[in-house]
């Protein structure tokens, strides 16, 4: 059950193209932000969608197959940890972060293939 305790399972498009550093050790790191939508029907009957933001880390190879094959619009299913963390801007504001730091990544399709 350990393995239950802070798991993320997303399926969704990117928002733009992965923005991905290589630091001097050789170690990569990718991030980009992925939206999920859910749709609903409302009292009088309307279609209502909802779309939520998330950002998304990968870290080593993920980072590399981030970098070689996704693309913005690029539908994917992810699955990681729920993290949290602070920082302090330029002006000395105090600013939070939610991030999925992913586990295993599944490209679903790619925003040129036309669906079924």
């Amino acid at each position: 059950m350990n393995t239950l305790r802070n798991k993320v399972q997303l399926i969704g498009n990117l928002g733009a193209n992965p923005e991905v550093r290589t630091f001097d050790n050789g170690k990569s790191v990718a991030r980009f932000s992925l939206a999920t939508t859910d749709s609903y029907r409302d009292a009088s009957g309307k279609r209502v969608s909802e779309t939520q933001w998330h950002n998304i880390v990968a870290w080593g190879n993920l980072a590399k197959i981030a970098e070689k094959y996704l693309t913005k619009g690029s539908e994917v299913a992810v699955e990681g940890k729920l993290t949290h963390r602070s920082y302090d801007d330029k002006d000395g504001n105090r600013k939070y972060v939610t991030e999925v730091v992913l586990n295993d990544l599944v490209m679903l399709r790619t925003r040129n293939e036309k669906e079924n």
